[in-house]
């Protein structure tokens, strides 16, 4: 079975990429071999690569800086997925591709459902409903899993920048009244690998749709990072103070409650991911030991 995957360098990409081998013929590719905001250069790769699967684990991901690059936001993550998923109906192909909780407007006090309207407070998060619409009406197979406060040892993320704020400062203020489930790269990668085994598996029958998939439990960004210093990979533990979001304003208006329903996933599929600070042991762990 021959798996497409874009964004080889990004998170969820990488690693996806190194749990691939083992499953099957992979192709994966970067800005270098597909530029996705070029919509015939993402025709000529899957019809260059035929695949069976495609995982669409690239994505524009500047939540600040998409209020001033609408245009390329868009283009990456709304006209690239509707081009995929064209694609991949054409050949039969299941595509699978990732969605955020910025798709709500976080009033909801309780965890959102996928059958809850979507309501975005940014360019980004607009985007990416508008790729998920686009998905929806073009393709026939495919699994939109949307996520949340994606994070791993690699690349631009949370989990890296309060490492190295840390490092450097003895106090740091951070948010406070945004909730969300801070979800590893690789346990999103190892929850796709197994949901592409399950769709190769002989006689499975594919329940196509929007998905939540994120880490059990949730937290604050505040709450994220006292647990990131308490596992102790610095040298001396820096204070972090608890802050509004208005406190800490930015370009782009963030959801207060990103806490995603889990049951239809676990329901449809069979399994959940771990809870979020299992999932944050295992990737500081993994640091530690590649030090």
């Amino acid at each position: 079975m021959r798996i497409l995957i874009t964004g080889k360098n990004g998170q969820v990409g990488r690693e996806f990429s190194r749990l691939c081998p083992s499953r099957g013929d992979v192709v994966s590719v970067g800005r270098d071999e597909c530029d996705l905001s070029n919509e015939q250069s993402i025709r000529d790769l899957v019809r260059q690569v035929k695949p069976a699967v495609i995982v669409n684990a690239a994505a524009y991901t500047a939540v600040d800086l998409a209020e001033k690059e609408r245009d390329l936001c868009f283009a990456i993550n709304a006209t690239a997925p509707h081009v995929l998923a064209q694609e991949a109906d054409r050949l039969g192909a299941l595509l699978v591709h990732y969605s955020t909780d910025y798709v709500f407007n976080g009033e909801k006090k309780e965890p959102y459902l996928e059958s809850d309207p979507i309501d975005p407070l940014s360019v980004y998060g607009a985007s990416k409903a508008a790729g998920e619409a686009a998905i929806a009406a073009a393709a026939s197979r495919y699994l939109v899993l949307r996520t949340s406060w994606v994070y791993s040892a690699h690349g631009k993320n949370f989990l890296r920048t309060m490492l190295r704020l840390g490092a450097e400062r003895s106090e740091l203020r951070v948010v406070d009244d945004q909730m969300g489930a801070p979800t590893s790269a690789a346990a999103i990668a190892t929850a796709t690998a197994r949901l592409v085994e399950q769709y190769a598996m002989p006689g499975a029958h594919l329940s196509a749709g929007i998905y939540h998939m994120t880490a059990g439990g949730s937290t604050s960004w505040c709450g994220f990072a006292r647990a990131i210093f308490a596992a102790g990979l610095l040298n001396a533990q820096p204070r972090v103070q608890a802050i509004a979001t208005s406190d800490y304003p930015t370009p782009a208006k963030r959801p207060a409650n990103s806490v995603l329903d889990n049951d239809k996933f676990a329901r449809t599929f069979g399994f959940r991911l771990p809870p979020w600070k299992d999932q944050l042991e295992e990737v500081l762990s993994a640091m530690q030991v590649a030090r």
